[in-house]
């Protein structure tokens, strides 16, 4: 102490001084960067994955693919680690933002889903026939979630006010609904049309200020979005055509899609009651991928699944052999695939080319019933368990 007092640092920048030149002499004194080196956090696979991300999709920022690598291959990777390996591999990391940020702007979000839903009218032209068409969405404030949507060639309030009923069917009435000052939601004088369906459902109507686009910005954005991702580029040959590839983009935004602003989940996640779970199996499966890694250089293949049966959510996710499916009262059912056997009544599965009858050529090491799999057995046993409980 009375040494490094006279030298004038600490006693335990002396002793690390001491232990790096007991290992490796006066090298180990010299100034050397903090961090591990270039690259070195990203594995080969991950290195590989990440590249064939950005070269299948060169818009996507070093958020947005961390983001899909958690969720589609279990790979844990800051969006800053991303960004640095992309710039060494020749590649311009630019977060292009997605609404302007000229001031910090108040931002709200209901707790749970069904409290509120935002609606809005988006308009675009069908290419091929030059001609305008009209789609009406509505989305569930908290989750992000496209709970309806439809595509017309008008934008009367009866199509409005048919989707919004369709919307109700599927998942239930909210309790506030959030619209814009259009005709097809509000009059000056008087209720109107959809004001009094919405009294009629017992759904409070919450008109946003005019001239302030920013009160329905969740799902502005969403429009935002399906512009850049789809509709700038495709030409459709028709507005059926445009309703199916529509239809297959919003699957894919409620059940695939991360989300930035629900801290990359997807939107069915919180609608469905399931976001403890994921995040759950999510971390678990970054923990399982991290081993799998380290012992023989690739990741084990994911297994996830959310959804709802009845007025139930639940959740099938793999652990090893096993799928587990979690209820929303977070009680857990467990099947061990590698106890799963084929029924006593089982045939074997004939080879691939030969025709399916019990006097086919058969290879013994297939012994499973047909059509089904261990998997398929598994989540029978966990559909009947369930069903018993119920």
């Amino acid at each position: 102490k009375d040494f490094s007092s006279m030298v004038g640092v600490s006693s335990a920048t002396l002793y690390k001084w001491k232990r790096c030149f007991e290992l490796d002499g006066p090298a180990g004194l010299r100034d050397r960067k903090r961090g591990a080196p270039r690259g070195s956090r990203l594995s080969d696979v991950m290195k590989r994955a990440i590249l064939l991300l950005k070269q299948a999709h060169e818009d996507w920022g070093q958020d947005r693919i961390a983001d899909v690598l958690c969720r589609e291959a279990g790979f844990s990777a800051s969006p800053g680690t991303i960004g640095r390996y992309l710039l060494e591999e020749g590649y311009e990391v630019e977060e292009v933002p997605t609404r302007p940020h000229p001031d910090k702007k108040r931002r709200f979000e209901r707790s749970r889903p069904n409290e509120l839903w935002q609606t809005d009218l988006f308009s675009f032209m069908l290419k091929r026939e030059n001609r305008r068409v009209h789609l009406v969405g509505f989305m569930d404030d908290y989750s992000r979630y496209i709970v309806g949507y439809g595509l017309h060639a008008s934008a009367s309030g009866a199509l409005v006010q048919e989707c919004f009923q369709s919307a109700i069917a599927n998942f239930g009435k909210p309790k506030e609904v959030l619209t814009d000052n259009g005709t097809q939601y509000h009059t000056w004088r008087g209720k109107s049309a959809f004001r009094k369906l919405c009294d009629r459902l017992g759904v409070q109507q919450v008109v946003a200020r005019p001239r302030h686009p920013q009160t329905l910005g969740k799902i502005e954005r969403f429009w935002g979005t399906l512009w850049r991702e789809l509709l700038v580029t495709s030409i459709f040959r028709g507005i059926d055509e445009a309703r199916v590839r529509i239809g297959h983009f919003i699957d894919a935004y409620n059940f695939q899609r991360p989300h930035q602003g629900i801290d990359g989940l997807v939107p069915a996640d919180r609608f469905f009651g399931a976001e403890s779970q994921v995040k759950q199996t999510l971390q678990a499966r970054v923990d399982a991928n991290a081993m799998e890694l380290a012992q023989h250089g690739e990741p084990r293949k994911p297994f996830y699944l959310t959804g709802r049966v009845g007025d139930s959510n639940l959740s099938l996710h793999a652990e090893g052999d096993r799928v587990v499916m979690t209820k929303a009262d977070g009680t857990r059912e467990e099947v061990d695939l590698a106890a799963v056997g084929p029924r006593s009544d089982a045939r074997p599965v004939a080879q691939e080319g030969s025709p399916a009858d019990p006097s086919a050529t058969q290879d013994d090491s297939l012994e499973l019933p047909p059509g089904e799999s261990p998997l398929d057995a598994g989540l029978r046993k966990l559909s009947d368990a369930f069903g018993e409980e119920e």
